[in-house]
């Protein structure tokens, strides 16, 4: 999509990947065919959506950038794995990020972080009961996931820099996901924030202005809304189930 009356340019421009510096090109990440045909991605919105099937990639480039970028990835306690790959969290060594107006800060949300993030804070809060005040004067473990999100959405956003989201529609309901996206819509318009995010939400994807791109398409691609398999799948869902509707009403009668 095109980004008419956005209200600035994002601050980082484009993201290369240099492929041909790859280590391996059977092992992950390295091994998705999609990062190595892709030589780079401009950005034109302030924010830009990841969008393709499980597996495509999203997450994993998504993680690479916050990486390059400096940004923490918070996480929970390692654990041993059966099969460790040296090179899963490698990606970021092979992309450049072209910032637009100087680096700025950052954040990266996932919802697998996030009790252990709100953990934390609750730590903090024991001792400086003033730093709820950020989140709504709540613990954000006394809330529900969603509500926890959302507050956490609300104030972090709030602030200039580029925030990085992984699915961050996984706790939330339908009504909070339009929650998010008025929240995203006011911090698009605001002119000092970017976003970045991996999504499977039709209801996220229908953000005016925003740019998508398609990971189920090789090299990586802008597409639209209506094309994206999500609005499709969708789509084709509640037209069949009104269809039911419809000829159960028709037998009634």
């Amino acid at each position: 999509m095109s980004n008419p009356g956005a209200s600035s340019p994002p601050h980082i421009a484009s993201i290369s990947i240099t492929a041909a510096r790859f280590p391996q090109e059977d092992v992950y990440p390295f091994n998705l065919e999609v990062l190595q045909k892709t030589p780079a991605i401009t950005l034109s919105s302030p924010v830009s959506f990841f969008v393709g099937e499980n597996g495509s990639g999203k997450s994993t480039l998504l993680k690479a950038v916050a990486r390059r970028c400096g940004i923490h990835i918070w996480s929970g306690i390692q654990r041993t794995r059966y099969a460790p790959n040296p090179y899963e969290e490698q990606l970021s060594r092979y992309l450049d990020v072209e910032w637009r107006d100087g680096r700025v800060p950052g954040s990266f949300f996932a919802a697998e972080m996030f009790r252990s993030f709100s953990q934390l804070v609750d730590d903090w809060a024991s001792s400086d009961p003033g730093l709820l005040a950020y989140f709504g004067n709540r613990s954000l473990l006394s809330q529900s996931h969603g509500q926890g999100h959302l507050a956490f959405f609300r104030s972090r956003f709030a602030l200039r820099g580029i925030y990085l989201l992984d699915e961050p529609e996984n706790a939330l309901s339908p009504r909070s996901q339009l929650e998010l996206l008025d929240i995203l819509r006011g911090a698009m318009h605001a002119g000092d924030r970017q976003f970045l995010i991996a999504t499977h939400s039709p209801i996220l994807l229908s953000l005016e202005c925003a740019q998508l791109l398609s990971f189920d398409t090789v090299p990586i691609t802008p597409t639209h809304y209506q094309d994206t398999e999500h609005f499709k799948v969708y789509k084709a869902f509640f037209s069949r189930q009104d269809h039911e509707q419809r000829e159960q009403q028709k037998q009634k009668e």
